[in-house]
């Protein structure tokens, strides 16, 4: 029960949350509208530095997407203030009704004065835009001056190359149309090549455990205990990428690299116009 009746003057009675819960959760989906603003910021963004057009700070991508990440922050710590808030009565049960204004606003401004800097790494989508900006400045040669400073003197032939060869799907070959990111190891694929590979790879998996295991209480038990690790399941799904360590390749993984898809098109676009 969410709370209890109490039969003294003054008690808090049946105390119900069912309209903050329910509140609480409509919420929570202000959430699609910031990642919405923060998607719309980033291609915003990436179009800026395909066109190499400058804007001043004011109207600055990144200070958008700071402002989008402060905003989540601020959402999250409120949610969280809520249901302390909750919690706290449900557990507690006291026989008057506590000031629910104040429980949260004490918890959301304990929250906020932990705040710093750092919190944005835990902003996947932050993260993400400054990746993959700082990968499209560089493919279009706009990086930053100490990284300038290291490229000087190097063969622009040579630049280009490489660049041309990060292009290539390290599973077909093929230079990428959708390419799509491992977060863990940051090596890049063809979309649609990974996936099949990481699907064909659950598909041996379910038939290794068919036929090792035979349907019995005692089967179960081992394929729900670390000791069907044991069993001989096949090697986990490594990354693709020649010398790279990562061993546990999962779908969960793998996000759209914009930034590379724009430099892939950008580059086909500048081939065509000089083959004409």
């Amino acid at each position: 029960m969410p709370g209890r009746s109490g039969s003294s003057s003054g008690s808090a009675g049946f105390i119900s949350f069912s309209g903050v819960e329910s509140a609480l959760s409509s919420l929570k989906n202000f959430q699609s509208c910031i990642n919405s603003g923060m998607d719309i910021a980033s291609s915003v963004a990436f179009d800026l530095v395909e066109t190499q057009t400058e804007v001043s700070s004011e109207y600055s991508m990144d200070k958008a997407m700071v402002e989008f990440a402060i905003m989540d922050r601020e959402l999250n710590h409120y949610v969280k203030a809520v249901q302390y808030a909750i919690n706290h009565v449900k557990e507690e049960r006291p026989e008057k009704i506590p000031d629910l204004k104040l429980l949260v606003e004490k918890k959301f401004l304990a929250l906020q004065n932990k705040n710093s800097d750092a919190d944005f790494q835990n902003n996947e989508k932050f993260v993400q835009f400054k990746q993959q900006l700082r990968d499209l400045k560089k493919q279009y040669g706009l990086q930053a001056d100490r990284e300038a400073d290291a490229t000087e003197g190097v063969d622009e032939d040579m630049i280009v190359t490489q660049s041309q060869t990060n292009f290539i799907c390290p599973i077909t070959q093929l230079e990428m149309k959708k390419p799509v990111k491992n977060k863990v190891c940051g090596h890049t694929y063809e979309e649609e090549a990974i996936v099949r590979m990481i699907e064909s790879k659950h598909r041996r998996k379910k038939k290794a455990c068919s036929l090792h295991l035979p349907i019995t209480p005692v089967a179960v038990l081992l394929l729900f205990s670390r000791r069907h690790e044991k069993l001989n399941l096949g090697p986990p799904m490594c990354c693709p990428k020649i010398g790279c360590s990562h061993t546990d390749v999962r779908m969960s993984d793998l996000i759209q690299d914009e930034a590379l898809r724009r430099a892939i098109e950008s580059h086909n676009k500048k081939k065509n116009r000089h083959s004409e």
